[in-house]
């Protein structure tokens, strides 16, 4: 296939399936499976887990907004993905919760008390590695 331009709106009832080069301009709104490669201006947002309780922070969601109901409840965190990035903030305050990765490396738990408590992770070949940390508590 050759080089197609388009001007205006472009819509896809199927997506769009192939290699994409050049500067794209515009919102794009829907999913993006692959690599992107180049810069990004603007905003970027992503998918959301609402997790209420104790429980298993998915893999599948960038963002946990954790809703707390009890003192020290059970977080788990599976497994990722290399470069995989996961950001975990306390949003409704119920309690406490203690996040324990399955494999992570430098610390055992993440504690979140206080709304605003909040992690970002990033999977490692080693396992999950702390990239920031603000009111909560790694230990």
């Amino acid at each position: 296939m050759g080089t197609t331009t388009f001007s205006g709106p472009v819509v896809s009832q199927n997506g769009f399936v192939g290699d994409f080069t050049g500067n794209i301009t515009g919102n794009v709104t829907g999913n993006v499976t692959g690599n992107v490669t180049g810069n990004v201006t603007g905003d970027v947002f992503a998918s959301v887990q609402s997790l209420s309780g104790a429980g298993a922070v998915n893999v599948t969601d960038m963002f946990t907004s954790l809703t707390t109901t009890g003192a020290a409840q059970a977080l788990t965190l599976a497994n990722g993905t290399v470069g995989q990035m996961k950001i975990i903030a306390h949003a409704v305050d119920g309690g406490s919760a203690v996040l324990t990765p399955t494999t992570k490396i430098g610390f055992t738990t993440i504690t979140f008390t206080n709304v605003g408590d909040a992690a970002t992770l990033v999977y490692t070949s080693a396992g999950w590695a702390i990239v920031g940390i603000s009111g909560a508590v790694a230990a």
